[in-house]
């Protein structure tokens, strides 16, 4: 994919988490920041037999990151977000300059 690097990981483990995986089936999420590239604008991946498509892949730094956007990802806010996100990942320190891929994708028709 042009502009892009390789992917460091497989679509099918963008979305994993049972609740966050409920949360895009119903619409509530479209979106899943991630510290790899996982898909590329136009890959597909199924959630329960659910077909999503990547409609756009974004570089973007976690200072950038508001309510919306935390929204988005599935959360009801960015404190929320990052409290949850911190306690998944012991150790790990909030940085506002770290850069995380933004996967934002749709059901597909």
């Amino acid at each position: 994919m042009s502009g892009y690097p390789d992917k460091t990981c497989e679509i099918d483990r963008l979305v994993r988490q049972p609740k966050l995986v409920e949360a895009a089936l119903t619409g509530h999420k479209t979106q899943q920041r991630r510290d790899g590239l996982y898909a590329y604008p136009g890959d597909t991946f199924e959630l329960e037999g659910v077909t999503f498509t990547v409609t756009s892949v974004e570089r973007e730094r976690l200072g950038n990151m508001n309510d919306e956007h935390a929204r988005a990802e599935g959360y009801p806010s960015l404190d929320f977000y990052k409290d949850l996100i911190l306690k998944m990942h012991p150790g790990m320190e909030w940085d506002e300059e770290s850069l995380v891929w933004v996967h934002t994708f749709e059901k597909s028709v």
